[in-house]
């Protein structure tokens, strides 16, 4: 079963959200925080696995993303994707009460589970990251040129991933703000807080690899799982070979339902 909606965010934002339920008894739940410049609608792989597998999957948009309001990617602060998150968190535990929910960060959803983590670890049951990562100490990762827009070409070597990109209306294709790269920077403080389950998730053909073996070390986990794809980009769950992300991480969860 499918199902929309809005619930009130910080400043009184109406944040859009998407489910996805099982026809049969709910195993567990998983909470998606989407990256930047997309939506919840660009899940399907990811919804058409786990689903049938008997999964709920919640995904809200971000504020200024997708159905949500606000202007398109601008946000005061990164935290209030953190505290709009917890707002969709508290729904999914009401309507999920017995169930353990597990969070999946995807590129900027990453970096704001990570900091959700850090702070609400105690009622999660585990953490997936995708395509995130941070840098070591010392080292700075090449900014993006800001006032441009986002390159498609590192996201995925299905064409047929990049036309649906370029061509969805929901997907802002804008410049990017200077300022945002500085507002994750709480991130790589938030790693070494987290010791809870952790699943980390990236292609190995660009950078998210380099960065999610430093965040892999970082994490204070005890049950931790690093998994790197050779010649994979940025959306491997959009990738020829998601079949086998997507079996990776349903095997990693299993474990821990």
């Amino acid at each position: 079963m499918h199902r929309e909606g809005y619930f009130k965010g910080l400043k009184d934002f109406r944040i859009y959200y998407q489910t996805w339920v099982p026809d049969d008894a709910i195993r567990a739940v998983l909470l998606v925080a989407h990256g930047f410049a997309e939506h919840s609608g660009r899940y399907g792989n990811l919804v058409n696995h786990f689903v049938p597998r008997g999964w709920a999957v919640y995904i809200p948009d971000h504020r200024g993303h997708g159905k949500s309001d606000g202007q398109r990617v601008q946000v005061d602060r990164f935290s209030d994707y953190v505290d709009d998150l917890r707002t969709m968190f508290d729904t999914v535990r009401k309507e999920n009460p017995e169930k353990k929910v597990f969070l999946v960060g995807h590129s900027m959803g990453s970096a704001i589970s990570l900091l959700f983590a850090a702070r609400f670890q105690d009622e999660l049951a585990g953490l997936v990251t995708s395509g995130g990562g941070i840098n070591r100490p010392g080292e700075t990762q090449p900014p993006r040129p800001a006032g441009q827009p986002l390159d498609t070409s590192f996201l995925s070597r299905d064409p047929q991933v990049i036309r649906a990109y370029v061509s969805d209306p929901l997907v802002y294709r804008g410049p990017i703000p200077a300022r945002l790269g500085g507002m994750m920077s709480d991130v790589a403080a938030a790693a070494p807080l987290i010791k809870l389950p952790a699943l980390v998730m990236a292609g190995d053909a660009v950078p998210d690899g380099a960065r999610s073996r430093v965040l892999f070390e970082s994490l204070a986990s005890k049950d931790k799982t690093l998994k790197l794809y050779p010649g994979l980009r940025h959306e491997i769950f959009n990738e020829p070979e998601y079949p086998q992300v997507m079996a990776d991480m349903a095997a990693w969860l299993d474990g821990r339902v």
